[in-house]
């Protein structure tokens, strides 16, 4: 076995230390240090030590140092760079950013960029500009560019077309592995990532595919449709919703698929890692939603932005916290005379709401994933039904013993006014995380099958349940059980 020789890392041109050298902190991410001497550099207007600093940066890196700088630094960094970025980082900044870096550069730039990138990641840096910002980069793109990206766009949002890539290879059934090579080799219009070889027939439908290490494994005379397979290839319409495709390729394991127009003929493909940062994007939307904020806030949103976005749900929950107070109260006299009513209501709506919020999370994820489908629906109620029902049980005796032996040892009552303030907060205890188990999987349930978005709308709705039937249930049983021994 030969021996190599060590070899001493250079320092880099630029005067800057070695690549990796304390640019990320062990979770991989920059490094407070390295995104102060980037802020340092640009305020010196040193583009020398700006582009040293940036340079062995991943495009993904330099995204998420732009979104790291101050607003004002960002950009003073693109005049640095040049005034413009490579193509690679646009396609990787967050969407709130990319609006505003856009306006920082010159359209012709833009442009440039745009058409270096695959027609999906261009649609995507597109997509998040207003009309009037689109004309302007398309009008100094290449007409074969400007043609297929305002295609792109015509496709409906979250559908495959704005999710696809047009650049693909497909072949004729009767080709042979070496033509299909030499083409390959030959042609300087394929995607920049691609795992699979389309066989198509006459008409352009997609009848099969051919891995590309099956394609290199076999010999040159070996005609493609005797190694291409069928039974696997999943096509995708051009109009399936986006989730729709991320189900596809999580349920049969799919590294990329064919997307087919409305007469089936091969009109671009998707890979897998379009899909992940699409599963990225929703689930993102989906956790701000439960959170009754909006999909399109970020981090680098202004104040104002921040406060008109989460408005609009807060004035919602407003609601329904009136609607709450209300029903307490139509029980003020019982809360007038038993003090600790007003102490323990409060555990009994909260422990509602917590348990509500619990199988909310669940569900809402369950019907993203397919995993909850009318098949299984009516079993998994009843079983969010039990799981309340038991919790209900195990917390009653739990709370009720405990507000039993306060309220005894406060002095506010006797022995049995304490056993029926238990017995009291015991039953309300079952009933409101019973209701909580069922509104968490039907209220999802309800507004998936009425077309609404189950994660923007189910959280103000199982909170408004659990807080009414928790502060109803508990106050109307005092009123009952409590005052006439008063």
């Amino acid at each position: 076995m030969s021996e190599t020789a060590p070899v001493e890392e250079e320092a880099r041109p630029d005067g800057q230390p070695p690549e990796g050298d304390g640019q990320f902190s062990e979770d991989q991410t920059l490094t407070p240090e390295f995104v102060s001497a980037v802020g340092d550099a640009i305020e010196a207007e040193d583009s020398e030590a700006v582009k040293g600093l940036t340079r062995e940066l991943h495009p993904a890196d330099i995204a998420d140092l732009i979104g790291l700088l101050h607003e004002e630094d960002r950009e003073a960094l693109i005049k640095l760079l040049g005034g413009a970025l490579p193509s690679e980082v646009l396609a990787e900044l967050d969407y709130d950013l990319l609006e505003d870096i856009i306006d920082a550069m010159e359209p012709e730039k833009v442009a440039e960029a745009v058409a270096e990138l695959d027609t999906d990641d261009a649609t995507f840096v597109l997509d998040n500009l207003d009309e009037e910002k689109q004309a302007e980069i398309l009008a100094f793109a290449p007409l074969e560019d400007r043609l297929a990206l305002r295609a792109a766009l015509d496709f409906e949002e979250e559908s495959a077309g704005r999710l696809m890539q047009r650049e693909f290879f497909a072949s004729p059934a009767f080709w042979t592995v070496g033509q299909i090579i030499d083409r390959l080799r030959g042609t300087e219009e394929l995607p920049d990532r691609f795992y699979e070889v389309f066989v198509v027939d006459p008409a352009f439908k997609p009848v099969g595919s051919v891995p590309l290490s099956t394609l290199l494994k076999s010999p040159r005379e070996t005609v493609i449709e005797t190694i291409m397979t069928s039974r696997d290839m999943r096509t995708i319409p051009v109009t399936m919703d986006q989730e729709e495709v991320a189900y596809l390729f999580e349920q049969y394991n799919l590294i990329s698929a064919p997307v087919v127009d409305d007469a089936d003929r091969l009109i671009g493909m998707i890979t897998v890692d379009d899909v992940v940062e699409m599963v990225r994007e929703e689930t993102h939307e989906d956790m701000l939603a439960l959170g009754g904020v909006e999909s399109d806030t970020g981090l680098n949103d202004t104040v104002f932005e921040t406060v008109r976005s989460r408005f609009s749900w807060l004035a919602v929950n407003l609601a329904t916290a009136i609607l709450a107070s209300l029903v307490i109260a139509l029980f003020d006299g019982a809360i007038g005379q038993i003090v600790a009513l007003a102490v323990l209501m409060p555990i009994v709506a909260s422990m509602g709401g917590n348990a509500g919020t619990q199988t909310l999370t669940v569900v809402v994820r369950s019907l993203a994933t397919k995993d909850l489908t009318p098949s299984n629906a009516a079993r998994v109620v009843l079983r969010e039904a039990l799981v309340g029902f038991l919790n209900g049980v195990l917390f009653a005796i739990i709370m009720g013993v405990l507000a039993g032996v306060w309220y005894f040892a406060s002095g506010w009552g006797g022995q049995d006014d304490a056993m029926r303030l238990g017995m009291v907060v015991g039953i309300a205890m079952i009933v409101n995380l019973l209701c909580a188990g069922l509104a968490g999987i039907l209220v999802p349930i309800g507004l998936q099958r009425a077309g609404a978005d189950p994660a923007v709308s189910s959280a103000v709705f199982v909170t408004t349940v659990t807080d009414v039937v928790g502060f109803f249930v508990f106050l109307g049983l005092a009123a009952a059980v409590l005052l006439p021994a008063a």
